[in-house]
């Protein structure tokens, strides 16, 4: 669908003008309950973008409990799929319809070059087609043969679900996240990032143009440390839903033990690429240099950690800093930049942090680093940089989250499945060969919940897409399964 929306750019500095914004709960647009706003400021520049709600817990309790209501009494979750289908795909439609104007607001509030946001918002529609078709074909009611019985099982929503989502790709993973809740059936209360708040609250008022019922669909805004604990901890959930760092994701985990209510945990990682000495340098070279450039490197699933055969070495090195030099950093919304800012002056610090640390452990600087300066912009702009060591080092074994790639070569297959997996994180590496019965030998040894074959960060609808260890918990994304966490079997049974 091509948008035919007049001036973009406009409907953008409408949305931006009503700072403060309001949040949206049960089809409300509505304040903080005390008042309290923060600001929302462009990484590219550091210049305010809007006054955004700091809610707490009297405004998430609100929100829960007007999904609660809608559940109940809005019909939602008595349509049949092919009504509720109907509302959403209208919802898809108006996302796709105002590409432009989100994918403007996205790349301004997350620092993403304007082409990549205009990917996350496609994305977004893609995935809520994907699940509206799952609904139409999955079988609710399932007869099974019990002798002596007459017995079904039944699969149900589940009722008010909350989620979480981070500030790297804060569109596309509210789609990843609420799309299969809501075909499902389920009504959700969304908790963007205090540092990209702005487009979750934009669906909002696509939700009302599309007719989304109030209360199906609600957006509270606020730090993660009030309105993400109050969420993370509300006994209304039956569901619960968070993607960002390990170490948040215990505090979420434990609020909803406390409530017994289950909860799905996508969560950071250190990715490893085995480069064997067949691959085509100069290619795997390039495909690797764009993955960890991508979003300034703040990618949960991103290669970090480059294992190369020895005899490749040194020809592979001198490619990858001949590339990544040659990024042109610059501000999101130019044209002619290849990599924008990280998302903010603290991630920032963090980046150039670790590339000072990992320098004191014994870490060699192919590739410095370092802060970008870009002429007129005063935003957090970093260079890509690679590294080399030992895999102790501490840069080789903590999630550093900006466009930062470690490297150390490897003599064989089994050392470099030892390598790869040799770390608490277990989300996504890639193998990268020539030999494809050697590459599939080797990714299906890692202990990870993805392994991709002479490709990084691979996302197709229909293939489930999930960690383990401290990359994961509760469950994948993308797949019949992950709809299938959205409901809740119930078994009806009759003696004969």
């Amino acid at each position: 669908m091509r948008s035919t929306l007049e001036n973009p750019l406009k409907q953008v500095s409408e949305f931006l003008s009503q700072s403060p914004l309001k949040a949206f709960i049960g089809g409300e647009w509505v304040p903080a309950a005390d008042g309290a706003t923060f600001t929302t400021r462009d990484p590219g520049t550091g210049a305010p973008l809007a006054e955004v709600p700091a809610m707490g817990a009297k405004d998430v309790d609100r929100a829960v409990q007007a999904a609660t209501r809608a559940f109940r009494t809005s019909g939602w979750a008595e349509m049949t799929p092919n009504v509720r289908g109907v509302l959403l795909h209208r919802l898809a439609d108006e996302v796709e319809k105002h590409k432009p104007v989100l994918a403007r607001i996205e790349a301004s509030d997350a620092g993403k070059i304007l082409a990549q946001a205009e990917g996350d918002i496609q994305n977004f529609v893609d995935t809520m087609r994907y699940f509206i078709e799952i609904s139409l074909h999955v079988e609710r009611r399932t007869p099974l043969a019990v002798k002596g019985h007459e017995a079904t099982t039944v699969r149900l929503p589940w009722g008010p679900c909350g989620f979480i989502v981070p500030w790297n790709f804060p569109f596309l993973l509210i789609g990843w996240n609420i799309s299969p809740a809501l075909a499902a059936g389920n009504t959700v209360v969304i908790k963007p990032a205090e540092d990209t708040p702005l487009s979750a609250l934009y669906l909002g008022h696509l939700a009302q143009k599309a007719g989304i019922p109030g209360g199906v669909i609600n957006v509270v805004t606020g730090y993660g440390e009030t309105a993400g604990a109050a969420l993370a901890s509300h006994p209304g959930l039956k569901r619960m839903s968070f993607t960002g760092s390990p170490e948040v994701g215990r505090l979420v985990a434990e609020a909803c033990g406390r409530n017994l209510t289950p909860a799905k945990l996508e969560l950071g990682g250190k990715g490893a690429a085995v480069i064997f000495d067949d691959v085509d340098i100069e290619t795997t070279a390039a495909k690797l240099a764009g993955a960890i450039t991508f979003h300034s490197g703040q990618v949960c699933c991103d290669a970090t950690r480059w294992l190369v055969q020895r005899s490749i070495y040194d020809r592979f090195v001198d490619q990858c800093v001949g590339r990544l030099k040659a990024v042109q950093v610059g501000y999101q919304l130019d044209p002619a930049s290849q990599m924008g800012p990280v998302v903010s002056a603290k991630q920032r610090d963090r980046v150039l942090g670790y590339l000072e640390r990992g320098r004191a452990e014994g870490a060699k600087l192919l590739l410095e680093g370092g802060p970008a300066s870009v002429p007129g912009r005063n935003g957090f702009y970093v260079k890509p940089a690679l590294m080399a060591g030992e895999l102790a080092n501490v840069a080789a074994r903590e999630e550093i989250f900006g466009p930062v790639a470690y490297l150390t070569p490897f003599e064989n297959e089994a050392q470099a499945i030892a390598m790869a997996n040799d770390t608490d994180y277990g989300l996504a590496n890639s193998v990268w060969s020539a030999d494809l019965d050697r590459a599939r030998r080797v990714a299906e040894r890692m202990v990870a919940g993805n392994s991709w074959i002479n490709a990084h960060n691979v996302f197709a609808h229909g293939v489930p897409y999930g960690g383990i260890n401290k990359s994961g918990l509760g469950g994948g994304v993308l797949s019949f399964e992950t709809y299938l966490d959205y409901t809740r079997g119930l078994s009806v049974v009759r003696p004969l």
